[in-house]
């Protein structure tokens, strides 16, 4: 399976309209969901907010594509089209469009979301799937410096850290890493 490295953002204008397009990797439909209404919110005053998703979790897929008042078919399907040709998963695609007054028609506004979409997938890097999980795990104060190092030899993405009697760590980690993570004594995991 591909996916795509990073978060990323990409603006373009086709006929006086912008297009911003944002894409991130997730593992869940609801992360997927999240990200969508976070656009949503940033861009109240946009024309639209199209979206297209691919997840594959354990096996099943979940595909979900809108439009968001633009014609049926024109913005969430084309982005859905490119997510399906270069097989990448695990994947939320946001378009949003501020129109510019000069109307693109059908044929031109499928034009323009899948290039949106082509542009963010591009910027962002197709790279191999690592299934990932998230965890919440608890040290001793004086083993942050070796825990951290560890951290960034194994690609663990920090999501979160709270400093408490002791520190907690929400993190994204390749799942082969767990194994090594039960085998420190020091370690709880919440």
């Amino acid at each position: 399976m591909k996916t795509v490295k990073m978060e990323h953002v990409i603006e373009f204008e086709e006929k006086k309209s912008k297009f911003i397009g944002y894409i991130k990797p997730i593992l869940s439909k609801e992360e997927a969901e999240k990200f969508i209404r976070d656009i949503k919110e940033k861009h109240k005053d946009a024309t639209h907010n199209c979206s297209a998703y691919r997840i594959n979790i354990n096996g099943q897929e979940y595909f979900k594509v809108d439009d968001d008042g633009e014609p049926s078919g024109t913005a969430g399907k084309p982005m859905g089209d490119i997510l399906m040709y270069t097989d990448i998963t695990n994947v939320v695609i946001v378009a949003t469009r501020y129109f510019g007054g000069i109307k693109l028609g059908a044929g031109g506004l499928v034009r323009a979301y899948a290039k949106n979409a082509k542009l963010a997938i591009n910027e962002a890097e197709i790279i191999d799937f690592v299934d990932k999980i998230d965890i919440m795990l608890e040290i001793p104060y004086e083993k942050i410096g070796d825990l951290e190092r560890m951290f960034i030899e194994h690609g663990a993405e920090n999501i979160e850290k709270s400093f408490l009697e002791r520190v907690i760590y929400k993190l994204r980690i390749k799942k082969d890493f767990m194994d090594i993570i039960k085998k420190i004594d020091y370690i709880n995991i919440i």
